[in-house]
């Protein structure tokens, strides 16, 4: 079963991301205790913060997407996507988030100054790396360049961090899938989310790729 939640700042844009879930084969639900065996899509409006508390409370587990500009609440779907789209992504991410016959991992790059997802297998804070941010000529750049990766790749601890990561991920993958959860998302940490998450993140999903048996996500949540 996958349960999707979807976010945006207006009712209308809203709506519109729900109907494309909807033609990709998702059934739509109007309230938490709706899902069932399936692929199913909720639509919220105006942040709905308080939904997604609910739905940490009672630990349904869920993808968030928040389509367009930002909702402006605190702790809304803009804050805690996992995926933000624009109009022309909404099909390719509907069909990727299908109910899947082997397992995803999404190994997402965060700014704790935009909030923390809330549904994370794993949460890793990479702030005690030192901050390329605090380099000049890196402080523009981000994750993806390849001399913010040197500059975190460079420190012991970065390596080693990654072994440790790797192994609890391949270690819990296959206790996740007994319990029918197919989708496990391993989110990195740092105080913007663009240089040392993203480095972590990058070189996580290139280890996991190496195994023909699962599909994983790169997603840069805080980096356009």
């Amino acid at each position: 079963m996958t349960l999707v939640i979807i976010g945006a700042a207006t009712l209308e844009r809203m709506e519109e991301s729900v109907a494309v879930f909807v033609a990709a084969g998702f059934e739509r639900i109007d309230e938490l205790d709706g899902e069932g065996e399936g692929d199913f899509v909720l639509g919220v409006s105006d942040g709905g913060a308080e939904l997604l508390r609910e739905a940490d409370r009672r630990a349904i587990k869920y993808v968030l997407v928040h389509d367009g500009e930002s909702d402006r609440h605190d702790g809304g779907s803009f804050e805690r996507a996992h995926h933000r789209v624009e109009a022309g992504q909404r099909d390719e991410l509907a069909h990727h988030l299908r109910g899947r016959e082997r397992p995803l991992i999404t190994c997402l790059a965060f700014g704790y100054k935009n909030g923390a997802p809330a549904d994370a297998a794993l949460l890793i804070d990479a702030r005690f790396l030192d901050n390329p941010y605090w380099v000049p000529e890196l402080r523009p750049l981000s994750g993806r360049d390849a001399a913010v990766d040197a500059y975190v790749m460079q420190q012991p601890a970065a390596a080693e961090l990654l072994d440790d990561v790797e192994r609890i991920v391949r270690r819990l993958l296959p206790l996740y899938q007994e319990k029918g959860r197919m989708h496990l998302v391993v989110a990195f940490g740092c105080t913007g989310g663009r240089h040392r998450s993203v480095v972590l993140a990058s070189r996580l999903a290139a280890r996991l790729r190496q195994d023909e048996g699962i599909d994983v996500d790169f997603v840069t949540r805080d980096v356009d």
